[in-house]
C-alpha cells in the first residue's frame, strides 16, 4: 500500500526522528538519496551541467548538499541562490567541492568562475532576481539576466530546490522568472519532495507551478504526488526511505499485491450463485452498446452469474453477444445501474426500489447519477467524471477539475456514499474521508464506453463480496491494467478493454 501524508504528519514524524539523531543527518540521508537519483537520471554524471534553483527552506539546503555530492563526481554544478536565506552549511558545502554560486543571478562574490565560464564572469545578474523571460529587463540588467539565462540554456538537469512541503501554492516573481526561462529551454527538472508552487496537501495547483520529469521525496509519499492536478507536475515519483515512523495516511494507493490480496478467487467449492450474482440495469434503446459493453466488463470478473433487466430491444442485444446472461429480474448480490442512460430513460420507480435496498450494494453510474434520491437508504457507488459531478452538485466542471480531492471527499461524506471520482488519476472516496488513489492509467482509456466496461467491473466485484470502497479501487486499478494492456497494441476500444481484463487478472494474480 503506498500511503501519502500531510504535512503535519510529516513534520511531526521528521521531529520525532531528528530528536535521536545528530544534527544533520537527516539532510544528509536526504541529499544522498538526491544525489544517487539525479545521478541515475542523467545516466553519466562526470561532466554533467547540473542548475540548482535554491529558496530559503531545507529542501533548498538538501539540493545544495546534493549538488556538492554530483560536484565531487565531476559535475559542473551551478547554484542560483533565489532568497537571501539560502542554507549556509549547505552553500558551504557546494563551494568546497568546487561547484559555482550565483546569487539571485549574480556570481557569488567569493567563488571565481569556471574556466569555460571566465569569459562571462562580468555579465553579473541583479541581486533581486532575473527579469521574467517575457518581459524587458531592468536598464542595467541586461546583461545579469543574460548570465541566468546562459546557465539554464546550457543545463543537463535543473534541481528545484525553492519551496519545501510547508510552502503555499505560488511562486515569488524572481523563482518563476527563471521557471519560465527553464520551460523555455525545455531543461528537464527534478524536484527535491514536491514540484516548487503546488499545494502539498490537496492536490490543487492554483497559482504557476514547477512541472518536473522526476519527483524524489522523502520519508513518505505527500499528497500531491498522487492526486491531480499536482500529480500530473510530479512525474514519475522516486521514494527515498530516511527512517520516518509515519501513522496510517487517509490517502492511499493499491499495489499490485493490495489487489492481489483483495480480489474474491473461487474455492473449490464455490458455485455460480455462491460467486455472486450481479444484476445489471443499464443501457436504453438509444445506446443499446452500453449494456453490451457493461455486461463485458462484469463477465470478465469474479461474478458467478449476471441477470439483466431492461428494454427488450437492448436484452436481445445483450444476449446476441453473451449467451449466458440471464434476463429479468431475481436474486441478486449487487446492482450495477445507469451506464448508457440518460436521466430521461432511466426506469425510476424500479431504480428507487433497488437504491432503497439495505442489504443489496449498488453502483449507480452515468444517467442515473443524478436520478439518486437524498434519502435512499441503500449502499451506493456512484462512478461520476467531473462533468457529472459537476451536475449532481452544481459546481463548475473545471472547478471540479482543480479541486478533485475536495469535491470527491465532500459528496462521498455528504450523501454518505462511496464517490469514484473518474479521471487520469481515479479518486475512490469513503464518507469517512478514507480516499483510494489510482494515479496509473493509459491516456488510451479515455475512449466510448470506457465507464461502462468500469461499472460493469465494479458490480461484478460487489456481487463478490468486497465492501463498496475497496471494490470501486479494486476495480478501477483492474480497469487501468487492462487499459494498459489493450493499449500495448495501440489505440483501445471499450470492448478491447473489457476483453483484455481476464487477462490482467490473471497476470496479477499468477
Amino acid at each position: 500500500m503506498r500511503q501519502a501524508h500531510t504535512v503535519e504528519q510529516v513534520r511531526a514524524a521528521e521531529a520525532a526522528l531528528m530528536a535521536r539523531l545528530p544534527e544533520g543527518t537527516l539532510m544528509q540521508r536526504a541529499a544522498a538519496g538526491l544525489a544517487v537519483a539525479v545521478s541515475n537520471f542523467l545516466g553519466s554524471t562526470y561532466g554533467a551541467r547540473v542548475v540548482l534553483l535554491i529558496g530559503s527552506g531545507d529542501n533548498g539546503g538538501d539540493a545544495l548538499y546534493a549538488g556538492a555530492r554530483l560536484a565531487r563526481r565531476g559535475a559542473q554544478v551551478t547554484a542560483v541562490l533565489l532568497s537571501p536565506k539560502a542554507h549556509q552549511p549547505g552553500l558551504a558545502a557546494l563551494e568546497s567541492a568546487g561547484g559555482r554560486v550565483l546569487t539571485g543571478g549574480q556570481a557569488h562574490p567569493e567563488e571565481p568562475a569556471h574556466a569555460d565560464q571566465a569569459a562571462d564572469a562580468d555579465q553579473e545578474a541583479d541581486a533581486d532576481g532575473p527579469a521574467h523571460a517575457d518581459e524587458p529587463a531592468h536598464a542595467n540588467g541586461s546583461a545579469q539576466v543574460g548570465e541566468v539565462e546562459r546557465v539554464v540554456a546550457g543545463a543537463d538537469v535543473v534541481v528545484d530546490g525553492i519551496v519545501g512541503i510547508g510552502g503555499r501554492p505560488g511562486l515569488r516573481p524572481e523563482a518563476l522568472a527563471v521557471v519560465r526561462l527553464v520551460e523555455r529551454y525545455g531543461v528537464p527538472v527534478v524536484a527535491v519532495d514536491t514540484p516548487s508552487g503546488v499545494d502539498v496537501d490537496t492536490g490543487e495547483t492554483p497559482e504557476p507551478h514547477v512541472r518536473a520529469a522526476l519527483t524524489v521525496t522523502f520519508g513518505t509519499h505527500k499528497v500531491c504526488h498522487l492526486v491531480d492536478p499536482a500529480a500530473s507536475a510530479c512525474g514519475p515519483v522516486h521514494l527515498v526511505d530516511i527512517g520516518l515512523e509515519v501513522p496510517p495516511a487517509e490517502v492511499r494507493s493499491l499495489q499490485a499485491a493490495d489487489v492481489r490480496a483483495l480480489y474474491p478467487v473461487p474455492h473449490g467449492e464455490s458455485d455460480k450463485y455462491s460467486r455472486g450474482v450481479l444484476g445489471l440495469m443499464v443501457g436504453s434503446t438509444q445506446y443499446p452498446g452500453a449494456a453490451v459493453i457493461a455486461t463485458s466488463g462484469a463477465l470478465a470478473g469474479p461474478v458467478g452469474m449476471v441477470r439483466y433487466v431492461g428494454p427488450d430491444p437492448v436484452a436481445h442485444a445483450v444476449l446476441a453477444v453473451h449467451p449466458e446472461v440471464v434476463v429479468g429480474e431475481g436474486r441478486v448480490q449487487a446492482w450495477a445501474v445507469g451506464s448508457g442512460t440518460s436521466t430521461g430513460s432511466v426506469d425510476l420507480e424500479r431504480f428507487h426500489r433497488i437504491t432503497q435496498q439495505q442489504d443489496v450494494p449498488v453502483i449507480v453510474d452515468a444517467g442515473a447519477i443524478a436520478a439518486l434520491d437524498h434519502d435512499r437508504a441503500g449502499r451506493v457507488v456512484i462512478t461520476p467524471h467531473a462533468g457529472e459531478l459537476s451536475q449532481l452538485i452544481g459546481v463548475p466542471r473545471d472547478v471540479i477539475e482543480q479541486r478533485r480531492l475536495h469535491y470527491a471527499r465532500q459528496v462521498a461524506e455528504d450523501r454518505q456514499l462511496v464517490v469514484l471520482l473518474k479521471g487520469a488519476t481515479t479518486i475512490v472516496a469513503a464518507p469517512d474521508g478514507s480516499v483510494l488513489v489510482n494515479p496509473i492509467a493509459s491516456p488510451w482509456l479515455a475512449t466510448a464506453g470506457s465507464g461502462d466496461v468500469l461499472a460493469g467491473i465494479c458490480g461484478s466485484l460487489l456481487a463478490g463480496g468486497l465492501p463498496e470502497f475497496e471494490a470501486a479501487a479494486v476495480a478501477a486499478y483492474l480497469h487501468a491494467a487492462a487499459g494498459t494492456l489493450a493499449a500495448s497494441a495501440g489505440p483501445v476500444t471499450a470492448m478491447s478493454v473489457a476483453h483484455a481484463l481476464p487477462e490482467a487478472t490473471r497476470l496479477l494474480l499468477a
